[in-house]
């Protein structure tokens, strides 16, 4: 039996409490040597009689971390008196720096105990919990390379610092009120507020006021529920659902919550959790939809101010206008939120990497960020270092080195210059952390894209090999990589016929997904602008007199509804698609619940948040072939759907909708599984994050005997493409070399 030797641990191992953890196991078993970080690796040189209980213990890692691997060799040399934690040097950069996480329990405890060192301290955090990724900016992961090296920490923080004992051994992110990251509360001219912080801002949200909280990776905008209507009318998002935090009580009053949800709110990431109303109809003025996105207070800060509220439910939403990066500076909130702000609640640490909130729903991801991300998937891919740009709406980055898929956090829409530029810093600091050099980018097929072009750009600077994947084949190879029908339910994407796809059946395996169906071609009246008026949608499939009768009656002029059906008639600037998301849009117009898309997806949500409370008849589905492939004739449903407003309720219109066109989606890929003789149906794209229509097909899948694969590992919507990006081009590599 070994009694020495030297341990190599890779892995996701810094930032983790790694060290402090090998030096507690070291005591325990009587292990005399040492322990130093190595970037993605520690290295342990450790004699011992218990040697191999040591091994054992170690090799288990600490709960933030991800072993590896764990490789035992020979040592030479005595073995020293004791057992040391030595200084940190550069070294592989094979793992990556964890996300950030929720402050645990022991810290809650810390900063309630009545005379203790962290009592009351906002920024209270242990080798267990607190910032990560917020914070580093370069490896291995020390206090000096994050943004706590402004702040030297005082003999009391040294003490339990160097203390084997304490659960802050080597914490990196250790400091209290004497000695680190102070709280400041400033009016909207700048001034400093008197009083306490946290007392003072939660006596002033109690009052009706709106404040600018920063946290960890960026500002949020909180008030109570009574001050919803001026918050989003004074940031011009009258419809746009908030999210809120409230403690777990106060959740459970007044949403429905499974065991899993409450496990995905109280775990380490503590996300946004859209969860259904208790009353559909309740909390209107944050939320008019059927759901309401809920979250914990996740750092000491915010539970410190729950504390001092009597209000038990906050308004808590990003303060970056939807699509841009998150405001990470006192400085750059003044100027952008200006008039709307009435106090702002900031504190002197820097926020290295932003971080928008996680947002989860029925346990499919829909924004991919903190607590989430960066996120790493072990995966086997080939030799090549493949970077995906993602797509232009929803973006993030993925990279893949070494059998390991990394992908970044919720970047945004890189049509805005700020966040193309947040594109390409996030594009940096993974490529630093990870030390890669690309040998392959891939990207969108849209050749108009930004994010294209940057990767255009980023392939003539490093002389990395671009290839582009189509957007709906990205969704299904994020799902799987294996032999499937891929059903891609989406918003919009550039397909290989030059026209705008998005409910799309494939059959195959990457890189070959052949498309075998899809939604019928409609018309989009002005292209883009037909996704902000969904009528002008509604008009593209239902060209015709009737419709033209009906936006009459909606307050359509003679000279619009002229200019709008000739436009048609001579397809002028009218593009063709067979989005999912689009004709969702339309059957929202068509039932009058959404005239002019205010935010991101409403349409297709408004029309869902009424079905939920109507009852589904499954109608008739027209189905014909063109080019070799099945078409669902959607202007089919649509036409239905018209003839039978005034003798059903919408709620029944809007759920009987929603059933058929789910129904004709699964149908065809039934047919398709049946035709190519195979048994796994992949299941993608945001329209999928409709309980309705996802529950509905993939019912029906089972029912035919097949298996469903739905991805809980990526976003369901756009967050999952540059991952997908990165697994087609991997094999399209592999297919070209073998």
């Amino acid at each position: 039996m070994r009694k020495e030797g030297q341990i190599s641990i890779k892995g996701i191992v810094q930032g983790v409490g790694f060290r402090p953890f090998v030096f507690a196991a070291a005591t325990k078993y009587g292990i005399r040597g040492s322990v130093r970080n190595l970037g993605s690796e520690v290295l342990i040189n450790a004699w011992g009689d218990r040697f191999e209980e040591f091994l054992c213990a170690v090799s288990w890692g600490t709960p933030l971390s991800r072993i590896d691997s764990v490789d035992v060799t020979v040592i030479d040399g005595d073995a020293p008196k004791d057992f040391i934690i030595l200084e940190s040097t550069t070294g592989a950069l094979s793992g990556f720096i964890p996300a950030d996480v929720a402050t645990c329990n022991d810290c809650l405890a810390d900063i309630v105990e009545p005379g203790g060192r962290y009592e009351g301290y906002w920024a209270t955090s242990c080798v267990n919990c607190g910032p990560r990724y917020s914070i580093i900016h370069a490896l291995p992961y020390d206090r000096e390379r994050t943004t706590m090296e402004k702040f030297p920490i005082c003999n009391g923080c040294a003490g339990e610092y160097s203390n084997p004992g304490s659960r802050r051994h080597h914490a990196q992110t250790i400091a209290c009120d004497a000695c680190g990251p102070a709280l400041l509360l400033l009016d909207h001219t700048g001034s400093p507020v008197d009083g306490d912080p946290l007392r003072t801002a939660a006596r002033l949200l109690d009052e009706g006021a709106v404040i600018a909280i920063k946290g960890l990776g960026g500002f949020h905008i909180a008030c109570i529920e009574s001050s919803a209507s001026r918050l989003k009318g004074t940031l011009g998002r009258p419809e746009q659902p908030l999210a809120v935090m409230a403690e777990p009580g106060e959740i459970r009053r007044v949403a429905h919550v499974s065991l899993e949800e409450e496990a995905l709110l109280g775990g380490p990431a503590h996300p946004i959790v859209v969860l259904e109303k208790k009353d559909p109809l309740s909390h209107i003025a944050i939320s008019k939809l059927h759901t309401l996105g809920c979250m914990l207070p996740y750092t000491a800060l915010h539970h410190l101010l729950f504390r001092h509220l009597r209000a038990r439910m906050l308004i808590m939403t990003s303060a970056n206008e939807p699509g841009e990066p998150m405001m990470t500076t006192t400085e750059a909130a003044f100027v952008r939120l200006g008039n709307h702000i009435d106090y702002y609640l900031t504190h002197n640490r820097r926020i290295e990497n932003r971080c928008d909130d996680s947002v989860v729903r029925d346990g499919y991801i829909i924004r991919l960020s903190r607590g989430l991300a960066p996120k790493r998937v072990r995966c086997s891919l080939g030799d090549a270092t493949i970077l995906g740009v993602g797509p232009e709406i929803n973006a993030n980055v993925s990279l893949y080195q070494g059998g390991f898929l990394i992908t970044s956090p919720h970047v945004g829409n890189v049509r805005n210059p700020a966040t193309l530029a947040y594109l390409k810093e996030t594009v940096e600091t993974i490529r630093a952390f990870t030390g890669a050099s690309c040998d392959i980018i891939a990207h969108d097929l849209h050749p108009q894209f930004l994010s294209t072009r940057y990767a255009r750009e980023l392939a003539a600077e490093t002389g990395a090999r671009l290839v582009p994947v189509q957007h709906h084949r990205a969704h299904i190879a994020a799902t799987t990589d294996e032999p499937c029908i891929g059903i891609a339910i989406d918003g919009i994407g550039y397909g290989d016929d030059g026209t705008i796809w998005g409910g799309e059946i494939f059959a195959g395996q990457v890189p070959d997904l052949r498309r075998t169906g899809h939604l019928e071609s409609v018309l989009m009246p002005g292209g883009d602008i037909a996704t902000r008026f969904p009528e002008r949608m509604l008009y593209g499939i239902l060209p015709d007199d009737t419709t033209l009768d009906l936006l009459e009656g909606r307050g359509w002029n003679a000279m619009e509804r002229d200019l709008l059906a000739r436009q048609v008639e001579r397809g002028f600037n009218v593009s063709l698609t067979s989005s999912t998301g689009r004709v969702l849009d339309a059957a929202a117009a068509l039932l009058g619940l959404c005239r002019e898309k205010t935010f991101d997806g409403e349409p297709a949500q408004v029309l869902e948040a009424v079905a939920y409370r109507g009852s589904a008849t499954t109608w008739e589905r027209e189905f014909y072939e063109e080019d070799g492939m099945q078409v669902l004739r959607t202007s089919a449903i649509m036409k239905k759907a018209r003839d039978a407003m005034g003798t059903r309720s919408i709620e029944d219109l809007a759920a009987s909708f929603q059933a058929t066109l789910a129904t004709g989606i699964a149908e065809m890929a039934v047919a398709a599984a049946h035709e190519e003789d195979i048994d796994r149906v992949a299941v993608s794209g945001g329209v999928a994050y409709n309980h309705a229509i996802r529950e509905t097909i993939l019912a029906h899948i089972r029912n035919e005997g097949l298996t469903p694969l739905i991805s809980r590992e990526y976003p369901l919507g756009d967050g999952c493409i540059s991952a997908g990006q990165c697994i087609w081009a991997a094999a399209v590599h592999r297919q070209e070399t073998e």
